[in-house]
């Protein structure tokens, strides 16, 4: 019998606002941007390894959840696209979708048809469609029971996008998936059977309700030689107080988390009250309605933090510096930071609450990699960087085997601080680098000075408490 999540949380003692996650993370990027299989194939063998972070069922045969996010890998669709005649665009000229559809026949196809009308009604073409290759027969009861219909949709790059009086160029990669944004967040806010783990010209998501060594049988894609990336994030899922469910398998679309976060609650409804006042010019009014709410307030508190994450990214703001403002460093007392960095993180509190842990997060963007540990410093994530020019992050070490002789750097990440491998590039970026470029981009210190009204400054005049006579103050409680 399928539960859906709604009806689950209506029974016993459960509760949504009680979720946390205590996973398995990892990562490994060729820092120079090389793309192979061997990065898809180590990512891999990096969460069969953690097998022990990973949550199973009694039976133990169905697992709370297992994915992975790589680069689009254009060789392999490429090939098996051509095999059902469709002639694919070079290398992000398209967008790949991965989607869960409905179990039920009928209710796949009006899913399907909606996707298509939202499609075209945005100005874009669809390529086509295709069946994801998989192997159900490796999947527990409980996995295989709730198991949706998988496909994948290609959707042709435009020149630009006619919307009302306006056009828009699509002069980059994050211009295209801004425009793919927008058609999933419309698509998610009419249809609520079908769930979207990646829609993007960069990225995609393979992941379900799996146990650690069911990733790589169930989708035969990834056992494919053509399918090449140079990053690949990798999670396996252990829910504590959380029904483990196909879309609630990390990664999400940006990111792969491991711990909680537990200023969740205040952090989304916070985000909900501010968007009365947000305004990017990166969408249009029209735009910006199809995206809003930013947080889908039925997701964990990882998806919660994608969302938010996501949302600040195509709105124009860089990857790296979202996930700054939204896990700060200690800053107010810390007198190791610069005063540029304490105007930086100041400015940005005035907006942005922390969202703090313990977590741990691993991000991409397609062509960056970063991980960021949160101020409380309490989810390790410890990496290697090796002289075939790969750096490779996990929660723990001995994720993977190789000489010591290939190593040339040992360290961890440290409370607060953020790494980042900047793939186009090809070379790693320190935390010191990043919050220097950043604190100095803007005049903080001076915006602060100029608008920053401080409470003991505010002269409020000394005025006596009012007094009531006893039947008067009768008659007020009354």
């Amino acid at each position: 019998m399928k539960i859906t999540l709604d009806e689950v949380n209506k029974k016993g003692l459960y509760s949504p606002e009680f979720e946390h996650d205590n996973c398995g993370i990892g990562a490994i990027v060729n820092v120079k941007g090389k793309a192979g299989h061997g990065i898809v194939a180590d990512a891999l063998s990096i969460v069969e390894n953690l097998e022990h972070r990973a949550g199973k069922d009694a039976e133990g045969k169905t697992g709370d959840g297992v994915g992975i996010l790589t680069q689009v890998p254009h060789k392999f669709f490429k090939k098996v696209l051509k095999q059902q005649n469709i002639e694919l665009p070079e290398k992000r000229d398209y967008g790949v979708g991965m989607i869960f559809f409905p179990q039920n026949e009928l209710q796949m196809r009006q899913a399907k048809a909606m996707l298509e009308v939202i499609i075209k009604k945005n100005g874009l073409e669809i390529l086509g469609f295709r069946k994801v290759g998989t192997d159900p027969t490796v999947l527990g009861t409980k996995a295989l029971e709730c198991m949706p219909n998988i496909y994948q949709i290609f959707i042709k790059r435009p020149a630009e996008i006619k919307t009302g009086s306006n056009t828009t160029e699509i002069k980059s990669d994050l211009d295209f998936d801004r425009i793919l944004y927008i058609v999933r967040r419309e698509f998610e806010q009419s249809n609520v059977d079908t769930y979207i783990p990646s829609l993007s010209c960069r990225t995609i998501v393979y992941k379900g309700m799996f146990l650690v060594g069911q990733l790589r049988t169930f989708f035969k894609d990834l056992m494919d030689k053509d399918y090449e990336s140079a990053i690949a994030m990798v999670h396996s899922r252990f829910s504590t107080n959380t029904t483990p469910s196909w879309n609630r398998a990390h990664p999400n679309r940006l990111i792969v988390h491991n711990g909680e976060i537990n200023t969740i609650k205040g952090n989304a409804d916070k985000m909900l009250a501010r968007e009365e006042t947000m305004h990017t010019h990166a969408f249009s009014e029209e735009d910006m309605t199809k995206v809003l709410p930013v947080i889908s307030q039925s997701g964990s508190d990882s998806a919660m933090l994608d969302n938010t994450l996501e949302f600040l990214m195509m709105s124009g703001m860089e990857l790296p510096l979202a996930a700054m403002i939204a896990i700060p460093e200690p800053w107010a007392h810390n007198e190791t930071l610069s005063q540029e960095e304490r105007d930086f993180y100041q400015y940005y509190a005035t907006m942005m609450e922390p969202w703090d842990g313990p977590a741990s997060i691993v991000f991409s963007d397609g062509d960056i990699m970063g991980a960021i540990l949160d101020r409380n410093g309490l989810r390790p994530s410890r990496y290697y960087v090796t002289d075939d020019d790969r750096l490779i992050l996990a929660s723990e070490v001995g994720v993977l085997e190789f000489d010591e002789e290939h190593i040339i750097k040992k360290e961890r990440l440290h409370p607060g601080k953020m790494l980042l491998v900047d793939t186009v590039k090809g070379r790693i970026i320190e935390d010191e680098e990043l919050k220097e470029r950043y604190a100095h981009k803007e005049p903080y210190g001076e915006w602060l000075d100029s608008n920053i009204i401080e409470l003991h400054d505010i002269k409020i005049p000394n005025l006596k408490v009012p007094a009531y006579s006893r039947d008067e103050l009768k008659r007020l409680q009354k």
